[in-house]
This record gives structure tokens, C-alpha cells and sequence, in this order.
């Protein structure tokens, strides 16, 4: 179901002390070498903006279930939810046949849904490894009747469709092994392991495998680092930047400070503009991992306005699909990113590549004396409009639609010419400026049932200002 559009007769005004300007806000004057090599990596990560997340592994055979109970959390967590004993877990390799598994029909699904970019879970913390490994037998190719590298087949697919190879590794976290971080029901106690056996035998190895034998890597999506300090991470960047400089390492690798950008907490979606490179990684419905039973889909609408949302506060949005035991992604969820999908082949101008918002006010405002779960200050959030930028373009994405006029107030910059992004022949659309203040005549009903997005053409900010 689509968000509802709102017809009420309003009209939006806006204070902005600041100026608006095209360009992004200036950095140092100088970078170190480091820094221009991160900002280098980076280039395509804030161009890209949309990408797929796929949780995918043994934990899809019982689907959220364990001998005939449902176990509650999420499903890729199973085996901890329900201390499954590592014996009795690694019979579902043996179940492990997904004959309808497609890597081109993935892959077209990100290509579909406008994402520019795909992270694969080459290994969660049940310690499987999704791909072909030489290091543990305990894989998708040695250890089920499948014998299939979906890696290899991804990466193909990839490569031919122009979407950005990229892997989840759980680096600390590891249930099967004596001494990976977490299992303490088969296991001793974190702090009686020897963490550092783990990561030379097990987890560094396998990392360089899949930066060594599947083509150029986008980025790592490490995760949960436990154990794991300042120096262990510098072994892990230290061996992706020797094999893949170009590769981007997130922050949940752990301590130290060579990571590119901020991964947000699960669904977490910050408030206001954030500065430097981010993302926020989130579910389309309630788990990562297949649940059966788990139908709380979101939303075309929804998905639409958290894509905006993060973007119009510099971020991006990783959204996570959860294959089942089959090999195939929810027709739930496909139908939802293709409808995504096509809003962004119309509209798409206004996110890829796009800045963030040069106002605040309209993402909502702290609530006097709330706080959230986490103890900090609750927040409402506002969900009528957005803005985006790009050099000398204004962009504002409306979902919900103020009849007769949308006003803008604290516009610096001289609109030179407006229109909508869905019309084709760019007519232009009546505005009046005074001052700051802007003025945009609107047609009687919404151009589009998800959102509306205009396109502000400006002229350049007069210097002095």
C-alpha cells in the first residue's frame, strides 16, 4: 500500500539563517595524503547512494523456526537465539540446495531497483562461508550437495550489469570455531580464547581470499568487533589496502581510525545532516536473515522517503533482502524495490550524487523533555518535503502536496528556472521571488502518487553573500 498524499490546504515556510549554496561545504585547505586517498575511494560511494544487502546462508533452511518452535529475534541469529550446539547446526549444510538460486536474476533485481552497488554475506557469525574457501572446508561449495561458488557467479553478474561488487565477513563473531568471539554454550568464555588463532587461521585468510580471487571489491562491510582492538584492525586494513587500495572499509571493523566511512546502527537514521561519509543499513521488513513467518513489509513509499531522507542529510541507504532456503528473494520485496526502482528512473537527478540539504528545519525538531530508548533527546520527525543539491540546482522532493502553492522562505540565491523532473519536456513552472521568500505555483493534484520532485535551476550566489 502507498503512502497516503495529503490534500490539505497549506503552504510551507521555511527560516534559513544561512545562505544556500550549490557547493558542498569547504574541508581543510589542505588534505594529508591519506585523507586524499580516503576522499579518492570515496568518489563512487557518493554517487551511488542506493545499494542491495543480501543475508543469505544456512540459517534460511529452518527459517526462524527450531525444532518445531519459532525462536524470536532475528533469523541469520538463530543459532545464538537458540543455542544450537555447532554439531547439531552444521547437519543443515547437508539440507543446503538451493536449485533455484539465479545470480543474473539478483543482480537485475539491484539493477531494477536503481541500486548502484551489492554486499553479499560471504560469512555471518554462524561461521559459514558463502563462497568457495580453501581455508575452512565448512563452505557452501565442500559442505553441501549444491557444490556451487555464488560468489564467482555474482561477481560475473556484477561485472556484466555495472552494479559495485562488494562483501559482508563477520570478523570477530564466529559460533563454529573454538576460538571466534561469541559461542560461549559450546565454548569457553571470550576472554579464555585464543582470539588471535582465530584471525591467523581462519579470519585473515579468508578475507584475502575473496579480495584476491573475485575482481575489483567496492567496499567490506565488517561487523559486531568484538575482541577486536586497535592493533587487530590494522591487520585487516593493513592487508586490504596491499591488495585493493581502492577497497572501502567500514567502521564496524573496530578501534583505530582507517576505516572510510560510518556504518549507523541497524536502521538507524540520523536526524539531522550528518557530515562525512556514512550509511545506514536497513531491513525491508522486520529481519536480515529469511523468516518465514516475518510478512512486515515496508512499503514503496516509505522505502522512498528513507532513501531521500538519508540522502538529503548525506548518506546512503544499503537495503537488505533475505533469499530463502531456495535461493530466492521474497516477491514481496522485489515487487517493492522495482517499484522504488521506477520512481528512480524518473527521478533518480535528484539522489545520485546529490548533497545534502542547505536548510534543517523541515527534517523536524527535538521534543522538549522525551527521550528515545537510547536516552537521547526523542525527535519529531516531519515527512512533507525534502531537499537536495547538486552545483547550482535546488531539488525538492514533496510527499505530501500543499494545494495551490509551495513556499520557500530564506532562499538567498535568484531562481533562475523551475520544473519537474517527470515531465519530459522540462516546461517551466511559475514561480514569484521576493527577497527570500520563493513562491511555486502548483498543478491541482500530484505528479506522482510516492513524490513530486522540482528542480530549481539557480542562479550564482553574488559575491559578498
Amino acid at each position: 500500500m502507498l503512502r497516503p498524499i495529503a490534500l490539505a490546504i497549506m503552504s510551507v515556510v521555511l527560516t534559513v539563517p544561512a545562505p544556500l549554496t550549490a557547493a558542498p561545504a569547504k574541508g581543510p585547505a589542505k588534505l594529508t595524503e591519506a585523507q586524499a586517498q580516503r576522499e579518492k575511494r570515496l568518489e563512487w560511494f557518493h554517487e551511488a547512494k542506493f545499494g542491495l544487502f543480501i543475508n543469505w546462508g544456512l540459517y534460511s533452511v529452518p527459517a526462524g523456526e527450531w525444532k518445531g518452535k519459532q525462536i524470536p529475534w532475528i533469523g541469520e541469529w538463530i543459532m545464538y537465539s537458540a543455542k544450537i550446539p555447532v554439531k547439531e547446526y552444521e547437519q543443515l549444510a547437508g539440507q543446503f540446495h538451493p536449485t533455484r538460486f539465479d545470480a543474473e536474476e539478483w543482480v537485475r533485481l539491484a539493477k531494477d531497483s536503481g541500486m548502484k552497488y551489492l554486499v553479499f554475506d560471504c560469512k555471518h557469525h554462524d561461521g559459514f562461508a558463502m563462497y568457495r574457501s580453501k581455508v575452512s572446508k565448512y563452505n557452501v561449495h565442500d559442505a553441501t550437495p549444491w557444490k556451487r561458488d555464488p560468489m564467482k557467479e555474482l561477481a560475473e553478474a556484477c561485472k556484466k550489469h555495472d552494479i559495485k561488487l562488494c562483501f559482508y565477513y563477520s570478523q570477530a563473531t564466529d559460533w563454529h570455531e573454538p576460538n571466534g568471539a561469541g559461542n560461549n554454550w559450546d565454548f569457553p568464555p571470550n576472554e579464555e580464547k585464543d582470539f588471535d588463532q582465530y584471525l591467523r587461521d581462519k579470519s585473515l585468510p579468508q578475507v584475502e581470499e575473496l579480495l584476491r580471487n573475485y575482481g575489483p571489491i567496492g567496499l567490506i562491510w565488517f561487523d559486531v568487533p568484538r575482541l577486536m582492538n586497535a592493533e587487530r584492525c590494522k591487520r585487516f586494513t593493513d592487508l586490504v589496502r596491499s591488495i585493493q587500495p581502492n577497497t572501502l572499509v567500514n567502521s564496524r571493523l573496530g578501534q583505530g581510525s582507517d576505516f572510510d566511512y560510518q556504518s549507523m546502527g541497524d536502521n538507524e537514521i540520523p536526524h539531522t545532516v550528518r557530515p562525512g561519509a556514512w550509511e545506514t543499513a536497513a531491513t525491508i521488513n522486520d529481519t536480515w536473515g529469511y523468516k518465514k513467518n516475518d510478512h512486515h513489509w515496508k512499503s514503496p513509499a516509505d522505502i522512498t522517503f528513507k532513501l531521500v531522507n538519508i540522502t538529503s542529510k548525506g548518506g546512503n541507504y544499503l537495503l537488505n533482502v533475505g533469499p530463502d532456503a531456495d535461493g530466492v528473494i521474497p516477491r514481496p520485496s522485489q515487487d517493492i524495490l522495482r517499484r522504488v526502482g521506477r520512481w528512480l528512473a524518473v527521478h533518480g537527478e535528484a539522489v545520485y550524487g546529490a548533497g545534502p540539504t542547505p536548510f534543517g528545519p523541515e527534517l523536524g525538531s527535538p521534543i522538549p523533555g522525551k527521550k528515545d530508548r537510547r536516552g537521547r533527546p526523542a525527535f519529531a520527525i516531519k515527512k512533507d518535503w525534502r531537499a537536495t543539491t547538486k552545483p547550482g540546482k535546488l531539488y525538492l522532493h514533496l510527499f505530501t502536496w500543499p494545494q495551490d502553492t509551495f513556499e520557500l522562505d530564506g532562499l538567498k540565491q535568484q531562481v533562475a528556472r523551475a520544473y519537474w523532473l517527470s515531465d519530459p519536456d522540462r516546461k517551466p513552472v511559475t514561480f514569484t521571488q521576493s527577497g527570500q521568500k520563493l513562491t511555486i505555483q502548483l498543478p491541482e493534484k500530484p505528479l506522482d502518487e510516492i513524490a513530486s520532485v522540482l528542480c530549481l535551476e539557480l542562479e550564482p550566489e553574488a559575491k559578498g553573500n
